[in-house]
């Protein structure tokens, strides 16, 4: 007899400027997944925030349109959105998302009804109650930082991946930062800008990144991925507006110490109690570093995998990646970026929802390291509900010492 398949929910999409590389990664994948052991659906969220059912999120994956008429879309709008509405003779309308294309709805209506949120998150969690586990490609902000986990604790549901407070930590990079080097791990030095900071005091802010930095630096918000926003600035002269842009991402902005000639290390990390690392690759960009337009627009990028390192700097990386993903409390997967500075190797970054397109650097070092991406989804998924059944068993609520003993 078959064995029950297991349903799981590919989630993707999202309201960062990663959305589009969220999508790639669902593709691969959806397409990787053993529909001998899988029943895979597919949950995209749009950019201002609304669930789709999979029907639509496959249009979605598909390339077409994802609203159209006389659909149910949702769960989980945001303040300000609209939903599908009844008008009074039974037809149904739907409104476009503002802002994406791909959303745009065949014969939109302006007649919606604006919604609010109130009581929408219960109805989110009890479809979500369905899934046997929940894949997150969500990259980047309200995904990768503890916002949906957050949501994934509520319902119930088994998800890959870090949980809350370790996604909230490895997106801020500030907070990472401080917890790393609490740690005793190494970090370049940075310095912290606030918005409202700032604000108040520009010229100081200029003065602080002077002394305490120098130039070159990197200007980057605090909680973005991908390169999004970020910019190396040569001189005071491009400080404000590296400042400005990185601004508009997050209200938090790194200014960090540029590393001199670093090499570029990237290492995998996969498990729970006792995660694994992969073989250490490298990336040679073709341009100054490995920015936004590198990662995802180009193809002129070198990927080079395993990195050309020494025996004994190979192991160092791996000493460091699993280091940073337990000190950060990680699960399921990361992918560790480092730099090589000379003789030194120092944390970049970590990612707890890594690219996953066939050809993105954490399914490709694993398999080098022997790991096929079909395998390495089915090793996630068995952590995720090995997670999830250690936690079960927790008290939520209070229980009086005698209770227990009893």
């Amino acid at each position: 007899m078959q064995a029950k398949k297991l349903r799981v929910v590919v989630l993707f999409g999202g309201r960062s400027a990663e959305h589009e590389v969220s999508i790639e990664s669902a593709r691969s994948v959806l397409a990787a997944l053993d529909p001998q052991r899988y029943d895979a659906l597919p949950v995209a969220i749009t950019p201002s925030g609304r669930w789709l059912p999979p029907q639509r999120s496959r249009a979605l994956l598909a390339g077409g349109p994802v609203l159209g008429r006389g659909s149910a879309a949702a769960v989980l709008p945001v303040a300000g959105d609209t939903l599908p509405c009844t008008s009074g003779d039974g037809g149904t309308s739907d409104v476009a998302i503002p802002g994406s294309e791909h959303y745009a709805a065949a014969g939109a209506s302006s007649n919606a009804l604006p919604v609010t949120v109130s009581n929408q998150l219960p109805e989110a969690s009890a479809g979500l109650r369905e899934a046997d586990v929940v894949i997150p490609l969500v990259h980047g902000t309200y995904g990768e930082d503890g916002t949906l986990q957050g949501v994934l604790e509520f319902a119930g549901v088994p998800y890959v991946g870090a949980g809350v407070a370790a996604s909230a930590v490895g997106m801020d990079k500030h907070l990472m930062k401080m917890v790393l080097r609490a740690a005793g791990l190494p970090v370049l030095d940075w310095l912290l800008v606030e918005r409202h900071v700032r604000q108040r005091d520009p010229a100081n802010i200029r003065r602080l990144v002077q002394e305490r930095i120098g130039y070159p630096c990197f200007v980057k918000p605090s909680n973005m991925g991908s390169s999004v926003g970020v910019h190396k600035v040569r001189t005071p002269h491009d400080l404000d507006a590296a400042l400005d842009d990185a601004d508009r991402y997050d209200p938090k902005v790194l200014v960090e110490r540029a590393a001199q000639a670093p090499r570029e290390i990237e290492c995998s990390v996969l498990g729970n109690h006792d995660p694994i690392a992969s073989l250490p690759g490298e990336v040679v960009p073709e341009r100054e570093f490995y920015d936004y337009r590198a990662k995802y627009l180009e193809d002129s990028s070198e990927l080079r995998i395993p990195a050309p390192l020494t025996p004994e700097q190979t192991q160092r990386v791996k000493q460091l990646s699993l280091a940073a993903f337990q000190t950060l409390d990680c699960a399921g997967m990361a992918r560790v970026d480092l730099f090589l500075e000379g003789g030194t190797l120092w944390l970049n970054e970590i990612n707890t929802i890594p690219g996953f397109t066939r050809i993105s650097m954490y399914p490709k070092l694993w398999e080098a390291s022997g790991v096929t991406y079909a395998q390495l989804l089915d090793r996630l998924i068995t952590l995720a509900i090995e997670r999830h059944e250690e936690r079960r068993g927790l008290v939520t609520h209070y229980e009086p010492a005698s209770a227990v003993a009893d």
